[in-house]
């Protein structure tokens, strides 16, 4: 059931340009507040809060798509009376109505991470460019492999089932730097190449990344490269490959750069993963609500981009040609988690 909103909350709601620091209050909504990436999120968020002197309340869903839990945080916001709100939607489509409502009522609202749909459902979207992301492990996977790259056996271990999403323009991403063309690039699972053993969901944790490679092998036990949605997942398909006698025949690739992912890639867990930057995304996303609060201004696009690009590395110990990266040692000093 929807909460009603007074005409009073609506008004201290809209009421921008004329705000001090210790009248600001903003709110950070994630998908989950268990994910190391989403709680260096939080992290980040906390401290540039502080250091403006303005109130942040946190908010997540129960787990990864608690649309429901979102909706319903993004309304006491509302009626709280916040100057806006940070955002990583578990669905991209379906949270816009909610939206639009804190928008309509004076708040900014700030995606991080993963782009709504349309993206400019939002005022603004801080994220890494995930589709580069992809790109990059794409392009690695398919140099390390060299010739045997023709003959590949592709297991994707995707996030969820709603599309599109951030998942989708990782894998996305991969596939067209590993060389594979793409159906629909709004969506995983259309394409037609020989190479794609399958796609099957993680939920972007361990346990979801062992049973999904579990059941891809189990159509094909020949797989020779797995793509995972982020290195949580990446974890859990190394230990279902390890289970099959598999651990050391098998090229993984992963996003995030946390440092538990940074770790496996210089252990061998993983063979690439491409890094990106929660806390930056976090920080930058409140000072866009500060500046909102008090100005009336809301942040602007990476040149070219319809987001703010808060950058993106490759991490791995195994360069190859015409893909630029940094060692684990880099990634070690960059990583969070």
């Amino acid at each position: 059931m929807k909460k009603l909103l007074t005409s009073s909350t609506l008004a201290l709601a809209a009421m921008v340009g004329t705000a001090s620091a210790d009248d600001i209050s903003a709110c950070l909504i994630t998908k989950t507040d268990t994910n190391p990436f989403f709680v260096k999120m939080r992290e980040g968020a906390e401290a540039k809060a502080a250091e403006l002197g303005i109130t942040l309340n946190s908010y997540a869903g129960k787990v990864d798509g608690d649309h429901e839990t979102q909706v319903a945080a993004i309304e006491t916001c509302i009626a709280n009376g916040a100057n806006g709100i940070l955002l990583t939607a578990s669905d991209t489509s379906s949270i816009v109505p909610a939206v639009q409502q804190a928008r309509d009522a004076g708040l900014v609202v700030i995606a991080l991470d993963t782009p709504l749909e349309p993206i400019n459902a939002a005022d603004m979207t801080f994220a890494t460019d995930n589709f580069l992301a992809g790109e990059l492990i794409g392009q690695w996977a398919a140099a390390a492999l060299g010739d045997d790259a023709a003959n590949a056996k592709i297991a994707m271990l995707d996030l969820g089932v709603s599309q599109p999403t951030v998942g989708v323009l990782r894998d996305q991403g991969f596939l067209q730097g590993f060389g594979i063309e793409l159906g629909d690039p709004n969506k995983w699972g259309d394409e037609t190449d020989p190479r794609i053993v399958g796609n099957d969901v993680t939920a972007g944790n361990e346990e979801g990344g062992r049973k999904a490679m579990e059941n891809l092998l189990a159509k094909d036990p020949s797989i020779n490269v797995v793509y995972t949605i982020n290195e949580p997942a990446a974890a859990g398909a190394y230990e279902a490959l390890k289970s099959f006698g598999r651990e050391n025949d098998v090229l993984i690739v992963s996003v995030d750069g946390g440092c538990p992912g940074v770790a496996d890639v210089k252990d061998g867990v993983i063979g690439a993963t491409s890094q990106q930057y929660p806390l930056l995304m976090a920080s930058k996303g409140i000072e866009a609500i500060a500046a909102w609060a008090k100005d009336g201004v809301k942040p602007q696009a990476t040149d070219g981009k319809d987001f703010f690009d808060t950058g993106v590395a490759l991490v791995t110990d195994h360069p190859v040609d015409g893909v630029e990266s940094v060692d684990t040692a880099k990634g070690a000093d960059l990583c969070w988690g």
